[in-house]
């Protein structure tokens, strides 16, 4: 995502090499958050990463629970199809691993499978390191039993294991399955192999033989991420005065101190519809405070004036001010065509990387928000970011795992709410349209253009489609992969 603007002959950054995060823990203790939260992360600082699951492969091969022989999932005696059938699998995914390193020249495989015992450790480390691939171990352990209940009620019994079983039933079986690997899992201890361990996502982690850069910025990211359940909002602020001036720093028009008496009205009556659903479903006790951030400009913060007044905490962070435009400050899309015509046609070459004279690139920012993005992991409750559109765009782009290239085609249109929920497979994005009026990019508008990198089209490189946030609420999910995002033309994701 912020990727370093050079490559190397390898493919490797950092001096790192090959590096293979082996996972390893009981089921339902969130090895699949951790490992698609940490290659989000890894995408975010330029690094090829990929996860590769163990059970995805083999529902792709073979189906779900109800297509497995019956003593598959257990340990002691198993029918010689059985141990067939489990060897082929695993021999199957690890050959993608290799093929990833070898062909794809990828450096950071996260291989998401239970691997609940020294001997299944051992032959898989060796497998790899054998292959001159950098070997570490990632334990999850979880002891707190609450957590692994919403684990398997929240993510287990939807997946396609259990497609239409009835959910009591799903969870007795899926408790069935953690019972049988409890009686014969052995902890991780091994001092002659590098290993991260994580106790209850995030309260505590032990590391041993952890050595690099790259090896300690994944530290560094596992340190603050958790798996409570959340939302994150996203709203553009309101018109100003003087949109096409960056130096300005204008305050809300009329139109825009409307727009945030909507905004205001609007998330707080959507929060109390989600927790309501919440509580129908049953799915949690916990109830989410609303978390404010803008950046520190004025038409950002005083967006968010209404909910200040209701008592609501506004956090203002300077690192979210949006691109910086240099030289463009102020001029129209047309005026700089004609003034700057060999930046312009470099921009339109890579919209991503082409920095204007004395001003910003999306690289730049996306480099900028990096602690943002950090504090957003951090975050246990729901956060209302009330911002910009090109910082929109990067944050959007990092939770949906987007590749550099498209993060300024992301469109952002004035007068609607992003609803973004974090999950173990990936996000959960929908779009919500509230407020029409003066400054939301329709050809009537009078001040029709803002700085140009915040005007709600996205940029695009030649070729690549405008990746929109539109006025449906149409749910989508989004793994936080590059190549395996699915959605509709009007959302996100």
């Amino acid at each position: 995502m912020a990727a370093p603007l050079y490559t190397t002959e390898s493919g490797q950054l950092y001096h790192a090499g090959k590096i293979i995060i082996i996972c390893v823990g009981l089921p339902a203790r969130g090895k699949t958050h951790i490992s698609r939260a940490l290659e989000r992360y890894l995408h975010w600082a330029g690094v090829t990463t990929r996860v590769f699951s163990l059970g995805d492969y083999r529902r792709k091969k073979i189906g779900g629970a109800q297509d497995l022989p019956s003593d598959y999932f257990t340990h002691g005696q198993k029918s010689a199809e059985t141990i067939a059938l489990r060897k082929s699998i695993k021999e199957g995914c690890e050959k993608q691993i290799l093929d990833y390193f070898f062909v794809q020249r990828g450096q950071v495989a996260i291989y998401d499978a239970n691997n609940g015992t020294k001997k299944s450790r051992k032959e898989v480390g060796e497998k790899f390191e054998a292959n001159g691939v950098h070997v570490i171990f990632l334990e999850s352990s979880c002891d707190n039993q609450e957590i692994v209940e919403a684990n398997i009620r929240s993510v287990k019994i939807s997946s396609p294991d259990y497609k239409g079983w009835d959910p009591e039933k799903a969870v007795k079986d899926y408790w069935s399955r953690i019972r049988n690997n409890e009686m014969h899992y052995e902890q991780v201890d091994e001092l002659d192999w590098p290993y991260i361990k994580i106790v209850n996502v995030g309260e505590k982690i032990m590391v041993n033989a952890i050595k690099g850069y790259l090896q300690s910025r994944i530290i560094f990211f596992l340190m603050n991420i958790h798996n409570n359940y959340r939302t994150i909002y996203f709203a553009r602020s309101g018109q100003s005065l003087i949109e096409h001036s960056y130096k300005a720093d204008s305050d809300l028009s009329p139109a825009g101190w409307d727009y945030a008496e909507k905004l205001k009205d609007f998330i707080l009556e959507r929060r109390k519809k989600l927790e309501e659903e919440r509580q129908r479903n049953g799915q949690s006790d916990r109830k989410n405070r609303l978390v404010v951030w803008t950046s520190a400009r004025r038409r950002a913060y005083h967006t968010t004036w209404p909910l200040v007044q209701l008592g609501y905490r506004v956090i203002q962070k300077p690192q979210m001010s949006e691109i910086n435009p240099g030289v463009w400050d102020g001029l129209s899309p047309d005026l700089v065509r004609q003034r700057y015509p060999d930046e312009w046609e470099r921009f339109l070459k890579d919209p991503y990387a082409h920095r204007a004279p004395r001003a910003e690139s999306y690289h730049d920012l996306a480099v900028r928000l990096e602690p943002t993005i950090i504090e957003l992991e951090r975050e246990r409750d729901d956060l209302l970011i009330v911002g910009h559109a090109s910082v929109i765009r990067c944050l959007l782009a990092y939770l949906m795992g987007l590749p550099a290239s498209e993060v300024p085609a992301v469109e952002i249109a004035r007068g609607d709410l992003v609803e973004v929920t974090p999950a173990s497979y990936g996000v959960h994005c929908q779009a919500f349209h509230f407020w029409s009026g003066p400054g939301r990019g329709g050809q009537d508008d009078t001040n029709f253009y803002e700085n140009y990198a915040e005007a709600t089209a996205g940029k695009k490189a030649p070729g690549l489609p405008h990746t929109n946030v539109g006025d449906t609420p149409t749910p989508t999910i989004a793994s936080s992969g590059r190549e395996t995002m699915t959605g509709t033309p009007d959302t996100i994701g």
